[in-house]
């Protein structure tokens, strides 16, 4: 060992830059948050090597766990930018929780990743607040996830954002796209914003304009009807499920109406959309205005107002909107599925047979 090294410091975790104390501490500090997303399934605290959620397979005959992940993407830049980081963990509970549901899974529990390179206590704790939020509004618990300080790997104040979620269905009952029929009616749900898709188009669009974040904007301001959280529709769609016939259900999320249709529909089926039965949301038009935007990029980048799908037998449309309705939900019948002789998709102006 050279007489330098003899003479220099002890080194510790801490000078590093990550600190195991404090890290610690924000692990007592979450804990009630989390407690109060437990359900009867969980079987212990948050702090252990792995979650453990008791299965209630007494109210299934052949159950199938259903499994999804995903993350917020870079609207996490915009929540920096805007200071605001207390809806953002909704945005990531909704991104898993829609994606399983539309096979009919229940969300039983979730878990969250936050990696940064340095952990913000009063930061990571509005984070976990709005996951703690989005749970509840999915009727899922939060059993655990890893806060993790990696710095080198992140810039001072950026944080990174992934969630995990787990939910049961009857095998007998998974709604999948096979169950689609010619002449299905589609239903759209109405999305609560952008979601979380499309902002890296967004940054560039205020980027190349110099908006200011803060300015008035439709009874707000632009930063907050940006910055908005997913809309959760685990239980609205729950709630349907039984009362009539589903063919399937799509989430619109990156890749909007045109990329994401497809994908719930049998390959020989496509949907015929009628772009006069809704009204796309402000937002979207100040964006396709700003950034001058075709309406063709518009349609396959965001959701542009339908943040989910249902394909329903056309006798059952009827009591469909009625439930969809007493669950806060605002649908509307959006197309029809046919048989295509092109694209899959195909995008109308009005419904055949209107004036």
């Amino acid at each position: 060992m050279s007489s330098s090294e003899q003479s220099a410091p002890p080194l510790s975790y801490r000078d590093s830059g990550v600190d195991i104390d404090a890290g610690s501490r924000l692990v007592e500090r979450i804990r009630p948050i989390v407690r109060k997303t437990f359900l009867p399934g969980v079987l212990q605290e948050i702090g252990g090597f792995g979650a453990q959620f008791e299965l209630p397979i007494e109210r299934f005959r052949s159950p199938v766990l259903v499994s999804g992940t995903d993350g917020v993407g870079t609207k996490l830049i915009l929540a920096k930018m805007l200071g605001r980081h207390d809806t953002i963990g909704i945005d990531l509970v909704a991104m898993c929780v829609n994606d399983i549901v539309v096979c009919g899974a229940e969300p039983l529990y979730f878990l969250d990743y936050l990696a940064a390179g340095k952990l913000d206590p009063d930061l990571t704790e509005q984070v976990i607040r709005g996951i703690a939020r989005g749970c509840e509004i999915a009727g899922c618990a939060l059993t655990g996830g890893e806060m993790a300080e990696m710095p080198g790997l992140y810039q001072p104040g950026d944080y990174d954002l992934a969630g995990f979620a787990t939910g049961i269905v009857e095998k007998s009952d998974i709604i999948n796209p096979e169950r689609v029929r010619k002449g299905d009616m589609l239903i759209g749900l109405r999305s609560s914003g952008l979601h979380s898709n499309g902002y890296s188009l967004v940054r560039k669009i205020i980027a190349r304009s110099g908006i200011d974040l803060d300015q008035p904007f439709d009874h707000s301001t632009l930063g907050s009807v940006l910055l908005h959280p997913t809309r959760i529709y685990v239980k609205s769609i729950l709630n349907l499920i039984g009362q009539c016939r589903i063919g399937s259900i799509c989430h619109i999320t990156g890749g909007g109406l045109t990329e994401n249709l497809p994908r719930a529909l049998p390959d020989h089926l496509g949907a015929r959309i009628f772009r006069s039965a809704w009204e796309m949301p402000a937002i979207f038009e100040w964006l396709q205005d700003k950034g001058n935007v075709e309406t063709r990029e518009m349609l396959r980048t965001f959701n542009c107002g339908i943040g989910m799908t249902l394909c329903i037998a056309p006798e059952d449309t009827e009591q469909a909107l009625q439930s969809l309705k007493s669950t806060g939900e605002m649908p509307v019948v959006i197309g029809e599925v046919f048989v295509p002789r092109g694209n899959r998709v195909v995008f109308m102006d009005q419904a055949p047979g209107t004036t």
